[in-house]
């Protein structure tokens, strides 16, 4: 599991990373797109994407019950970190928070685990300006869970991302596996050894 890490990067690197024109959900536009979901929706990129995020929670020595994210850039994240941990012996619980309440039903915003007062991660697959991150750290708040942690896959290192969800976090400590920066460079060093 030691490398689980390098693995996610080299997957997000042949998976996700493209060049080319794209438009961002922050209604920015950039010059190379990461798709996470093609790698943490991947069987291998999933064991990957669990066994990293599990081991990082770990090494940092979060609290965590559960861990969640706003749907739809956390959900497989959110699923592979809880079946690893299960599967490790130390489960950790997941939950999805959606953009808004249901109009029906139960009308929940949070869906999954819903014990209030406990220790959560909030995670992302890119934050770029941070909005889905903030929105996922609120609704777990205004919920009533302790957030330790917030954590994401690719952190863009633009548009004030960092800082938005830092503020948001506080004081819980955010962490990025991986900058735009190093998934580029991994992509680049696998088209060289082409």
């Amino acid at each position: 599991m030691a490398n689980a890490r390098g693995k996610l990067l080299k997957m997000l690197a042949e998976k996700s990373f493209r060049l080319g024109n794209f438009k961002l959900s922050s209604g920015g536009t950039s010059d190379y797109y990461i798709d996470c979901r093609l790698t943490t929706l991947d069987a291998a990129g999933a064991v990957a994407t669990g066994e990293a995020i599990v081991e990082e929670i770990r090494e940092r020595g979060w609290k965590a019950d559960a861990i969640g994210g706003l749907t739809m850039g956390a959900d497989p994240i959110v699923v592979a970190t809880s079946v690893i941990s299960s599967q490790q012996g130390s489960p950790i619980n997941g939950f999805l928070v959606r953009k808004a309440e249901k109009t029906h039903g139960t009308g929940q915003r949070i869906e999954g685990f819903r014990e209030k007062g406990a220790q959560v991660v909030i995670v992302d697959d890119v934050c770029t300006t941070g909005a889905s991150t903030v929105q996922a750290i609120e609704a777990a708040r205004e919920y009533g869970f302790e957030v330790t942690g917030v954590l994401c896959l690719v952190e863009r290192q633009e548009a004030g991302g960092r800082n938005n969800v830092e503020q948001a976090a506080a004081p819980a400590p955010f962490v990025a596996l991986f900058t735009a920066n190093d998934v580029h460079a991994e992509h680049v060093k696998l088209l060289e050894a082409k």
